[in-house]
């Protein structure tokens, strides 16, 4: 894999090369690169990154779960805000993986930009704060 891939369309903060949206979807959309979502199940439910290739794997088990990640392809990590991504970038640089940029903004600038997302309602939270989120559509059983 090109190790310059990310170095076409992309900023660096803090040591961490960054991608907008509409860069990240492109390089995910053409198949040279694959979209890493970090958020925690809970959150990957209700709304999902619309493209060929995205792996879930929530920032609070990377450590144990990096297998799944793989090494001959770039990397994009995204969460919900670029907040947790950015851990994640930094897990994964020390882990020997060198191919990796953050999705800047993260699945909240990306569906402000108009990109492809994938909804179940169904799975939609609702709270004032994050210690009240609850099922908004969720069938009772």
């Amino acid at each position: 894999m090109d190790k310059s891939v990310f170095f076409i369309n992309c900023y660096f903060s803090g040591g961490i090369i960054n991608l907008t949206p509409k860069d990240a979807y492109a390089l995910a959309e053409d198949g040279n690169a694959i979209i890493v979502d970090v958020r925690e199940e809970s959150f990957t439910a209700y709304k999902q990154f619309d493209v060929p290739k995205v792996i879930y794997c929530s920032v609070s088990t990377l450590i144990d779960n990096m297998e799944v990640i793989p090494k001959d392809i770039a990397v994009i990590l995204a969460d919900s805000t670029g907040i947790h991504s950015h851990e994640a970038f930094i897990m994964l640089k020390d882990a020997g993986y060198a191919n990796i940029a953050n999705l800047a903004g993260g699945i909240v600038e990306w569906e402000r930009d108009g990109l492809p997302i994938k909804i179940d309602f169904t799975e939609q939270l609702d709270g004032s704060c994050t210690c009240q989120l609850k099922f908004r559509n969720r069938l009772k059983k």
